[in-house]
């Protein structure tokens, strides 16, 4: 069998390893079946995608909307891996599925503006899916409205060209879509829960995603939250592209 590429933008070592064992769970993916890769440790690296079923890029504190000269060397190897991988991934239509950070990627891409316009505080959002996502394999069959966890200073500020809108929020239009029929990318974090997030307020707490002060309200406001239909649909992506 194939493995399952994951991909890592996180330089702390804390919460890229906690990630990775997060989408590893609850994709139910024996650790033995993925490669984990830390792009921004990366120099140079050159993928061939016959070696994996899919990828699976995870989040990072990253903004692409950053001007340039704001962004370190390590940021614009990142982006440049990115763009280099999309011109693969796309014209093949190979399984990917972005979250957060590699929803921007992709979205930046296409050409979609990427600004601050519709970030989103660390917490719970309820996502409300469109009428396509009933005819989409990752969606079908699910409630029309759930829960997530979300986290970001930017999004998409329109669907990209040419994509599908899979889902929304009241506070960000731009929540997932689909490219062709096997790329995917959610704003939102569907590997995430109570103690992940919790970590990541942690840490990244004095990286303008909010005020310090309000790191203890934050993690309080995330007790008790569940977010079972986030999780279905990284499983389903999962189980579709990486089981079959």
């Amino acid at each position: 069998m194939k493995k399952l590429l994951i991909l890592q933008m996180r330089p702390e070592d804390e919460t890229c390893q906690s990630e990775f064992e997060a989408i590893l769970k609850v994709g139910q993916i024996n650790p033995e079946d993925a490669v984990q890769i830390r792009v921004e440790q990366l120099e140079k690296f050159n993928l061939d995608l016959k070696d994996y079923s899919a990828i699976i890029a995870g989040g990072s504190p990253f903004d692409v909307s950053s001007r340039e000269y704001k962004k370190s060397e390590v940021q614009k190897n990142v982006e440049s891996f990115f763009s280099d991988l999309f011109d693969q991934v796309i014209p093949l239509d190979f399984p990917f599925l972005g979250i957060c950070s590699g929803n921007g990627l992709l979205g930046n891409y296409y050409g979609t503006n990427i600004s601050r316009r519709y970030g989103e505080g660390i917490g719970s959002v309820y996502i409300t899916l469109t009428e396509e996502a009933e005819k989409d394999p990752l969606l079908a069959g699910l409630p029309q409205e759930f829960l997530a966890l979300v986290g970001h200073k930017e999004a998409c500020d329109d669907v990209p060209e040419n994509a599908v809108l899979l889902a929304s929020s009241k506070t960000c239009p731009v929540q997932m879509f689909r490219i062709k029929n096997n790329i995917y990318a959610v704003q939102f974090h569907p590997e995430g829960d109570e103690e992940e997030f919790i970590l990541r307020i942690k840490v990244y707490k004095n990286y303008g995603y909010f005020q310090p002060d309000q790191a203890d309200q934050l993690i309080a406001a995330l007790k008790d939250v569940q977010t079972p239909v986030p999780k279905e649909i990284l499983r389903r992506f999962v189980s579709k592209y990486h089981a079959e």
